[in-house]
């Protein structure tokens, strides 16, 4: 995907990019490629494919999640800032919190956030099931967002907790979706869920399948969740 082709395709989708904002999408390309060399921040640093698997991709939750509102929204283990930075840049308004368990990572955003000029992005160093138990930020945000972090079960029991009454959990999946919302639907009631849609699409141009999952809250997450780090992912929940 080339830098015309994104325009086009979110001008489809109802995004029109400014100028200022397509420049912080070059800054930010080139600024994951340079810290890339450093650390290990994506895989991926083929322009094109930045674009089109890191940029677009994560973007496209607002095609089936609206971000027109000034939203709360934390991002949980945001890596290199996917979903919440391309969202960011595209919708100024929004309240962005990022929490990672990766010092490394940190820097790198701080830096990020700086450079592109972002404000109202707040990163915390931390482990989800730690960050998702401080009374602070336990059930604050709109929408809690995860991409590619972990499989659902696991996943809703770390950001499900910091979802408020009514709040959406949005989880951004690749293939295999369908089975592990199967294995998760009793997890996701227990810790105050209810599956609300699940949207299937094609990545345009590479076609490689892509789910987004959209969980309401409905009621509260009992206290004891989540558990202590690590436990969500080697006993999760049945």
């Amino acid at each position: 995907m080339n830098i015309q082709q994104f325009i086009e395709k979110l001008a489809e989708k109802g995004i029109t990019l400014t100028e200022k904002q397509l420049q912080q999408f070059e800054l930010y390309y080139e600024l994951l490629v340079e810290w890339n060399e450093k650390m290990n921040l994506t895989a991926i640093t083929d322009k094109k494919e930045v674009y089109l698997k890191h940029f677009f991709d994560s973007i496209s939750a607002h095609f089936y999640v609206d971000m027109s509102e000034p939203l709360k929204i934390c991002d949980v283990g945001a890596g290199a800032g996917f979903p919440s930075i391309p969202l960011k840049i595209c919708f100024p308004h929004l309240y962005i919190t990022i929490v990672d368990s990766l010092q490394k990572r940190i820097v790198f955003l701080e830096n990020l956030t700086k450079n592109l000029g972002l404000d109202n992005v707040i990163l915390f160093h931390d482990r989800a099931e730690v960050f998702a138990q401080k009374k602070e930020f336990r059930e604050q945000y709109d929408l809690v967002t995860a991409r590619a972090v972990a499989r659902m079960s696991v996943l809703s029991e770390l950001c499900l907790p910091l979802v408020k009454l009514n709040g959406r959990f949005v989880a951004m999946k690749a293939q295999n979706a369908e089975n592990e919302l199967q294995v998760a639907e009793k997890a996701i009631e227990l810790l105050g869920g209810k599956i609300e849609e699940k949207y299937s699409f094609v990545l345009p141009y590479e076609e490689s399948e892509r789910n987004i999952i959209v969980i309401r809250k409905t009621k509260q997450t009992p206290k004891k969740y989540p558990r202590k780090p690590g436990t969500p992912n080697k006993l999760p929940l049945e």
